[in-house]
């Protein structure tokens, strides 16, 4: 099995398997793929050692991917509630923060439903 940037790569198309890096998306892995002059419809174990080796010096190089990346996410995200701006202040209290609405739905960012009495007469 492929490792590349600590990832294990399944044995799929290189273009599809390079997708499993963090950071690395569709149009990424076709353009690693063709600077780094390796048919993206071939297996990821039907490559050699040498052109891993060739895939793995160019994302280590041209891309900012795994830890780099999610701690640059973080760090981003960090200064955004640092100063206090919309985003940020979305971010504290998770709640959606592209205007998306919150009378309803928004599960995924408010978590499990919690129940609120109803008003008694």
């Amino acid at each position: 099995m492929a490792r590349i940037a600590g990832v294990d790569l399944p044995n799929k198309h290189v273009n599809i398997a390079l997708t499993y890096v963090f950071g690395v998306g569709r149009s990424s892995a076709d353009e690693i793929c063709q600077k780094a002059r390796i048919d993206p419809h071939r297996l990821i174990n039907d490559l050699s050692p040498e052109e891993l080796n060739t895939l793995r010096q160019l994302i280590e190089s041209d891309y900012k991917v795994e830890g780099r990346l999610r701690t640059e996410v973080a760090l981003n995200i960090k200064r955004l509630m640092d100063i206090g701006c919309y985003r940020g202040l979305r971010h504290r209290k998770g709640l959606p923060l592209r205007g998306q609405r919150t009378r309803t739905n928004a599960r995924t960012r408010k978590g499990k439903k919690k129940t609120v009495a109803g008003k008694k007469k």
